[in-house]
């Protein structure tokens, strides 16, 4: 059994104490390769060097969240396009919209998710990408880069059906994450998730964020770790007619195939 989580915020404060150990337990539960991302320049370069230091279990990704945006200026582009050519980038991102919270300008955010969507026509790596309430806007600029980018995930989707065969449509990976594992809010997308062909499935856990709320007995800390992969592809199980062994060896084929990964 050999798990990938392509999406773990490994930079976050919360694991500067215990990083080492945080890796050897995600290791000890068949954790093979992650995924750190970046958000901004700063957790970009800081994911890049923690990757450096462990190349076969770690990668990384250059990018600035849209709720950033509005802080990101012309020579930030520049450094991101320059830290985007280092072999331990597996993608750009993370790179999208968020019109939820809004945190900055609809302009700015379209800007910026532009930019990047110029970058994976540039670069050739496919994109990790952030929509929240902004389906209309991101599939179309998506829609019109399709043709000039290799291919990318929707991480943590947590949309319509709709949103889920539009993304589809166009070739795109769905990410998954412990948000199926929530009777509350995941409602819907554990009523959606068989509309997910096992040739377009990835599983992530976001961490620290979206700890599965199936995990038994709970832990103590209520931070989201690489260890916890596993409880995702689970209820990923409970929902689709796919079992957990499926699961977890097409999305760990679908996440080398995806980031060129070599593993």
């Amino acid at each position: 059994m050999k798990l990938i989580d392509i999406g773990a915020n490994l930079t976050h404060e919360s694991f500067a104490i215990d990083y080492a150990e945080v890796l050897e337990d995600a290791e000890a539960r068949a954790v093979t390769h992650i995924i750190i991302t970046g958000t901004d320049l700063a957790s970009s370069e800081a994911a890049i060097n923690l990757a450096a230091k462990n190349p076969s279990l770690l990668s990384s990704t250059v990018g600035f969240h849209p709720h950033i945006a509005k802080n990101v200026q012309e020579k930030e582009i520049e450094k991101a396009a320059i830290l985007i050519k280092n072999e331990k980038v597996a993608a750009i991102g993370e790179a999208g919209l968020d019109y939820n919270r809004n945190y900055s300008p609809k302009n700015d955010q379209l800007r910026v998710f532009e930019q990047q969507l110029e970058f994976a026509k540039t670069f050739k790596k496919p994109l990790f990408l952030h929509q929240r309430d902004a389906h209309s806007d991101f599939f179309l600029l998506l829609k019109r880069y399709r043709p000039d980018i290799v291919g990318g995930v929707v991480h943590c989707f947590t949309d319509s059906h709709r949103a889920l065969l539009d993304y589809l449509d166009l070739g795109m990976y769905i990410g998954i994450t412990g948000w199926i594992c929530d009777e509350r809010r995941g409602k819907n997308l554990q009523e959606i998730a068989h509309k997910i062909p096992l040739d377009r499935l990835l599983i992530e856990t976001d961490s620290p964020y979206l700890l599965p709320r199936n995990i038994h007995p709970k832990p103590k800390s209520r931070r989201n770790e690489p260890k916890y992969l596993i409880e995702v592809a689970k209820c990923i199980a409970e929902h689709t007619p796919f079992e957990v062994d499926e699961i977890i060896e097409k999305t760990t084929e679908n996440a080398i195939e995806l980031f060129n990964l070599s593993i």
